[in-house]
């Protein structure tokens, strides 16, 4: 039974570095792998970019989403938040396991920042429900995350069991660490990071991690192990740095 679940989030800055100073796609998926996490929750995923498909030679003709996924994460799903003419981009989840259902959630709060969740089931082998797991990406000012997390709670309470194994994770852009507790205790949820080591991650910016941005929240697991992804290393995959953690089905 596969009780012990590996997951990461991390926003991959539409595959460059910080302040867009290089490609870096190539080195984010061979990160990734080294991870090997069965669930990934991907941020600022830019699946399509005429311009960049012209400029770099090492640009996926398949999208970065199925290039990060290869042949490691055998199932995998897009939701897009913002659309442009030359390309678009949004959130991305990816898989060892069959995801059975799928669905793309507009949560924008202002027409200026497009914003949206991912929420997929994914079937878990000898588990007796789904786990469901949703990816985000919150807006920059405080009065639009919490518009977005009533609206995520909202929906969640509609469409998630109360005991159905749920596991939220990606870019809250929670500078003053306000939104997400009110989020957290509507629904029973934990912030694994604090719930297991006191105090959530410092994940931004990557060269020096002070903000905490990105977050993991779950219902349904004991925390075994969590991990901020950070030095030399990791310098040159993106603005953020990856989060991961290990937890068990309760």
């Amino acid at each position: 039974m596969h009780n012990t679940l590996r997951i990461a989030t991390f926003n991959i800055h539409k595959g460059f570095t910080y302040f867009n100073a290089s490609f870096s796609l190539h080195l984010q998926r061979e990160m990734l792998r080294k991870l090997q996490a069965n669930v990934i929750f991907l941020q600022e995923m830019q699946d399509r970019h005429t311009q960049h498909t012209e400029r770099f030679v090492s640009w996926p003709t398949s999208g970065q989403m199925a290039f990060l996924a290869d042949e490691v994460w055998s199932d995998y799903r897009y939701g897009k938040n913002s659309v442009y003419p030359a390309d678009h981009h949004g959130n991305a989840l990816l898989s060892k396991f069959p995801i059975t259902a799928s669905h793309k959630q507009d949560i924008s709060a202002h027409d200026s920042e497009r914003r949206g969740m991912l929420h997929c089931e994914i079937n878990i082998p000898n588990w007796d429900q789904p786990l469901h797991a949703i990816c985000l990406r919150l807006g920059l000012f405080a009065k639009w995350q919490r518009q977005q997390l009533l609206a995520v709670a909202t929906y969640i309470e509609q469409y998630v069991a109360a005991n159905a194994p749920l596991i939220i994770a990606g870019d809250f852009n929670d500078w003053g660490m306000r939104a997400g507790r009110g989020f957290a205790e509507c629904l029973g949820l934990h912030e694994l990071f604090e719930h297991h080591t006191g105090k959530s991650a410092r994940n931004f910016p990557a060269w020096l991690p002070i903000l905490r941005l990105d977050r993991i929240y779950a219902r349904g697991f004991n925390v075994k192990h969590v991990a901020v992804h950070a030095g030399p290393q990791f310098l040159k995959l993106s603005d953020h740095v990856i989060l991961t953690a290990s937890l068990t089905k309760i």
